[in-house]
């Protein structure tokens, strides 16, 4: 399996939390030129592709990407999208129209919400179960509507349309990639049957170990080829010249998420916790603070169980030693960002990066493994 490597951009360099102890990228305005600095770091440190994040507060993604696409040429859009507010007619001609403008350069990842207080910014009152739901019927619609070559009419529980069509496809094949992730019992049923690639945080390796095989499990009695479905881990890796040094990075990093009283790290964490994979973090920070042999845990605990806020702590090499963990358990996505983004981005294209698809590479050589996109 190839690697993949997957940031995070955000679109105004002031970001939502305190300088170096950033727990989130998106929010706090806009700037056209940091969205295509910030673009052009990480292309040039060889992240294959960004992930554009989605609040409902924060600026419009799919424009972001767009902006930032006119001025890379190589690195890669995941594009965040919330199923409920656009047709899925509308946004399967939006996502193959981008995709063509960009060189097949995007991927979408469908989150299905940030709890019921920010839904309801937005006009969504559906419980979590029914927002699962509808992604799953979202998601379904859209691989009908970029691989049909007829017409389609279709009644469901949340979609209604009649006689829908593009004049043209996407330009990837068969579709665009849809990225999914979710711990619940909802989310792990809609994702076996609907993703293309699922996505797991960084949780201990046994856990993830456990996650991987029993998706397959649920992914083969869908009818679908297991061997089919990618996987990612998002983790946030603290990385210094010495191993003493990350450490004491890591706590100083702490100690400014604690100090910061940001709202977007601490003032929905009760609305945080309605998420299963929140509650999951938490509850493992519980067990220690480091867990395996360098998965740091109290950031985490301290965020609420905050999307990605498990941090993997040393240097480059040892980093890149516990990433290879998550790779052979199958995740070939990787997707880190750090808490001071785009300096931590400059950096890892220094050497974490390069050493890690280095790793890789001897890895599938020395095993004969199947390299896939």
């Amino acid at each position: 399996m190839q690697v993949e490597v997957i940031g995070m951009i955000g679109a105004k360099r002031e970001g939502t939390g305190k300088k170096g102890a950033e727990v989130h990228v998106i929010g706090g305005g806009i700037d056209g030129d940091y969205i295509s600095d910030f673009a052009r770091v990480h292309e040039n440190s060889g992240f294959d592709k960004v992930l554009v994040g989605y609040t409902s507060s924060s600026a419009d993604g799919f424009i972001v990407a767009m902006h930032a696409a006119a001025n890379t040429s190589q690195l890669g859009y995941l594009i965040a999208h919330r199923p409920g507010f656009v047709s899925p007619t509308v946004l399967a001609r939006k996502a193959a129209t981008l995709d063509h403008l960009t060189g097949g350069r995007i991927a979408l990842h469908i989150i299905s919400g940030g709890g019921e207080v920010e839904q309801r910014r937005d006009g969504d009152y559906e419980n979590h179960d029914r927002r699962y739901a509808r992604s799953g019927e979202f998601m379904s619609l859209l691989r009908r509507l970029w691989t049909s070559d007829q017409p389609i009419d279709h009644k469901g529980e949340f979609y209604r349309f009649e006689q829908a069509k593009s004049d043209f496809s996407c330009l990837q094949e068969p579709h665009v990639p849809l990225y999914f992730g979710g711990a619940s019992e909802a989310a792990l049923e809609i994702g076996a049957k609907e993703c293309d690639v699922y996505a797991l945080w960084g949780e201990p390796l046994a856990e993830v170990k456990t996650k991987i095989s029993d998706f397959r499990k649920r992914v083969k009695s869908t009818g679908r080829d297991p061997r089919t479905i990618r996987f990612s881990v998002s983790t946030r890796p603290i990385v210094a010249d010495t191993e003493s040094e990350a450490w004491d990075l890591a706590h100083s990093t702490l100690e400014a998420v604690l100090d910061s009283g940001e709202k977007s790290m601490h003032g929905i964490g009760k609305e945080r916790l309605e998420s299963v994979g929140s509650q999951r973090l938490v509850d493992f920070s519980k067990k220690g603070d480091v867990l395996d042999e360098r998965l740091y845990m109290p950031i985490a605990a301290a965020t609420g169980g905050a999307g990605n806020t498990t941090a993997l702590v040393g240097t480059a090499e040892q980093v890149v030693s516990s990433l290879m963990g998550y790779y052979k358990l199958g995740c070939s996505t990787i997707l880190i960002r750090g808490f001071d983004p785009y300096n931590d981005a400059v950096y890892w294209g220094k050497e974490l990066i390069p050493m890690l698809k280095d790793e890789v590479a001897k890895y599938v050589k020395a095993n004969k493994v199947t390299v896939r996109a």
